[in-house]
């Protein structure tokens, strides 16, 4: 094959699409660029799937019994598809099974740079999917020029576009050295037909293709769903019909605390505690009652803003300080005064349009206004910011708005089941005294830092700097204040997704002790541990040399900095005895400085996100923390990841999940998908099931409460459909109706039938 393509190859196939063929399987055999991995695979000649020609690729993905299945494309030369005008890679699926399948699209480039989406193919549907490589309004690593971080099309097409999910938008298209469709993390098989591989030339870019889209509930006003108002009058049809079903209170053989009262009751502490029950962890509420956490996050209207375009005059705006303990995408409304409001400006005319609507100032709506004074990737870098959500709760409930959403909000998960309220609640639900809390702090100052060489939100805190206790302490004392040592707070979250390392190369798992051993132990605390560490272990700078193959003149030229290393065992071992070090050092510090004010709560450490936990951290943390906290994006508990859980045993409880659906109303789906609402509360009552059944997990947290806004939220463009409400605040009844299913049975399920 001709690994280049020129526009001279490019045949109209239809109305619709001009196009260039790569694959087809029209040969006799599969084609020697392709290979799988976990997958049966075979060409058919007939039956469902075959869209063109006389014969596809059928595959068998085994991926109940494995964490990754693929198919990889890889040319004996690298595609060369930078002569092209604007185009998509674009390959047809029918989805032969019964449930939907997510398809992650990871394209590389000859530098190993990846360009990854995904699509979702439902049940029995066949479908043509489109990865945009080239066009007008492909920018930046994550969010697009738009400030949403998946946007739709911006030409007309019958076909699927993906959505953006990570990497780089702009690959280098000279070398296109591998292809990966892969499906992850998934509890059951999947089968699909792939068919007709091949590049499809983009029809012209509609530069307004996000103009009015946006209706003044902050909806998409080009798409109809079951949840979209329609009116204030449809808005308050609804809250009154919801209000209604709410008065049916909580579900039979619950304690004060959510508790199960039908099984053994043990000792009572009058706080939440860890007991191992057999062989299954499990909390004990304040009463002694065995207790399964299951909440939700983001209970706050802090992630509901969305850019404007507009900007104020800085000079009128309160800027951040040193001792600030919150980081700005977790701030609250920030007030601004009249006068910046009348200071502003538009800054960007094309973000600013699509809102058919804002309120002037001196609307009374006026009031959801805020400013960003950080912005971590987006269309501007501060600037005006708006919350639809919170314009709606003043809509439904009137001038204590407020008060009445608390109220509202606590009534729903009582009726829904929910157990607690999960990370990222706003304080002012503390109080509440009816549905437990989990708290949560940032340590954020100006103490050192040290580099995984991955450090996604950003670089890492190093812990043996005297102020990072210090700030620390101030986190854990705000915190206090918070919860005033309430018996309703089950544990304590400090931090959040940290960079601790990724699994799969040694850059990667140990990018914290390389980076740090090339630094100067002057100016690293951290490395200077790491010095004394390697000198504790080696008798003289000699022995380290024989042990790592180096020539290293003395330990004090170590401490200036070592780089260039090859790696090998010896120095493997001692990277994972720094690393194991530096973490024990950031839970330890956090710990005593929680323990130091909060002795009667727990610690939950800082929510592992599954693409940042090494076995040398984990285990770090696990001998500090009372839970052991993760993030984990998939369909469910896959067994493979998890085997050693049962090597720390420890009780760990999962921060954040979640599912969604794109093209009811907003354009990303999030990071696990379903093909519609009815079969995201599937997914969800399976992934819980996981969970529920996992004897080393006490709880679940689902990630959020409210969709994000349709624009995307102001700090990072996240635009995705996984709330258990909408903007408009209207609950997606097929979640409702699985968390009920979920909770009504939970406790026979995890600690077995009434006495």
């Amino acid at each position: 094959m001709n690994a280049k393509f020129s526009p001279e190859q490019v045949v109209a196939v239809s109305d619709q699409e001009q196009s260039i063929l790569i694959y087809d399987f029209s040969g006799d055999a599969l084609p020697s660029a392709f290979s799988f991995n976990n997958i049966d695979a075979e060409l058919v000649s007939q039956g469902a799937g075959i869209t063109c020609g006389e014969q596809a690729l059928k595959i068998h993905c085994n991926s109940a019994e494995n964490m990754y299945t693929s198919v990889y494309i890889e040319p004996e030369t690298p595609f060369d598809w930078s002569k092209l005008a604007d185009f998509s890679f674009a390959f047809d699926t029918t989805n032969t099974g019964s449930r939907c399948t997510q398809i992650f699209i990871n394209i590389f480039d000859h530098k190993g740079q990846m360009h990854s989406r995904s699509v979702n193919v439902a049940a029995g549907v066949t479908q043509t999917n489109l990865v945009e490589l080239k066009g007008e309004f492909l920018r930046n690593t994550t969010s697009c020029e738009s400030g949403l971080r998946s946007d739709p099309a911006s030409f007309e097409t019958p076909f699927e576009y993906a959505t953006w999910m990570w990497g780089l938008m702009n690959i280098d298209l000279t070398a296109i050295a591998k292809i990966e469709l892969s499906i992850h993390g998934s509890l059951i098989d999947h089968d699909m037909v792939l068919d007709n591989f091949r590049l499809i030339m983009s029809p012209e870019h509609n530069r307004d293709f996000l103009k009015a889209s946006i209706d003044r509930f902050g909806q998409d006003a080009n798409t109809e769903f079951a949840e979209k108002v329609q009116s204030e009058e449809d808005l308050l049809k609804r809250m009154d019909d919801e209000l209604s079903v709410l008065e049916e209170g909580a579900m039979a053989d619950r304690s004060r605390f959510g508790g199960y009262t039908a099984g053994e009751r043990y000792e009572a502490t009058g706080f939440f505690r860890t007991q191992k029950l057999g062989d299954t962890w499990a909390l004990i509420d304040p009463e002694g009652y065995p207790y399964f956490a299951t909440g939700i996050d983001i209970l706050r209207l802090a992630n509901s803003y969305t850019i404007t375009g507009v900007d104020y005059d800085h000079s009128l705006v309160k800027q951040r300080t040193s001792d600030d303990l919150t980081p700005e995408d977790s701030m609250e409304k920030l007030v601004v005064s009249k006068a910046a409001m009348a200071s502003g400006k538009v800054i960007n005319q094309w973000r600013r349009d699509f809102f058919q609507w804002l309120p002037d100032i001196d609307d009374p709506l006026a009031e959801h206004y805020s400013y960003a004074r950080e912005v971590w990737e987006g269309p501007v870098e501060q600037g005006q910011i708006f919350s639809f959500y919170g314009a709606n709760l003043q809509r439904k409930y009137g001038k204590d708005y407020m008060e009445t959403w608390r109220k509202v909000t606590i009534d729903r998960m009582v009726n829904w089941g929910f157990t607690s309220l999960g990370n990222w609640t706003a304080p002012e639900f503390y109080e509440n005294e009816t549905v437990p809390f989990f708290a949560n702090g940032w340590i954020i100052g100006d103490f050192k830092t040290v580099s995984s060489g991955d450090d996604f939100w950003a670089a890492l805190p190093d812990p043996f700097d005297p102020l990072f206790r210090t700030r620390a302490e101030a986190t854990v004392a705000q915190v206090r204040e918070e919860i005033k040592d309430t018996p309703w707070c089950v544990g304590i979250f400090i931090d959040n997704e940290k960079s601790w390392g990724r699994m799969g190369t040694i850059e990667g798992q140990y990018g914290i002790s390389i980076h740090t051993l090339g630094r100067d132990a002057a100016e690293c605390p951290t490395k200077a541990v790491f010095v004394e560490l390697m000198k504790d272990k080696y008798s003289s700078i000699d022995a380290l040399n024989a042990s790592w193959g180096t020539t290293i003149a003395s330990w004090d030229a170590f401490a200036k900095g070592v780089k260039d290393l090859e790696h090998n065992d010896a120095q493997l071992e001692d990277y994972a005895i720094c690393l194991e070090a530096y973490a024990s050092e950031y839970f330890r510090v956090v710990n005593e400085s929680l323990k130091a004010v909060l002795p009667n709560h727990l610690y939950l450490g800082s929510r592992f996100a599954d693409w940042g936990m090494t076995p040398e951290v984990v285990r770090a943390c696990a001998k500090h923390v009372d839970v052991v906290s993760y993030n984990y994006y998939k369909e469910g508990l896959h067994p493979q990841p998890w085997k050693f859980l049962a090597e720390i045993d420890m009780p760990s409880i999962i921060g954040e999940y979640h599912f969604g659906v794109k093209g009811e109303g907003l354009h990303h789906a999030g990071l696990v998908t379903a093909s519609c609402q009815e079969e995201r509360g599937k997914m969800y009552e399976a992934y819980m099931h996981s969970v529920i059944d996992n004897p080393y997990f006490i709880g679940a947290h689902w990630f959020q409460y409210i969709d994000s806004p349709v624009t995307g939220r102001s700090y990072d463009g996240e635009n995705y459909n996984v709330g258990f409400v909408t903007n408009a605040d209207i609950p997606y009844q097929p979640m409702v109706d699985a968390a009920k299913r979920i909770h009504s049975s939970m406790y026979q399920r995890r600690f077995g039938g009434k006495k």
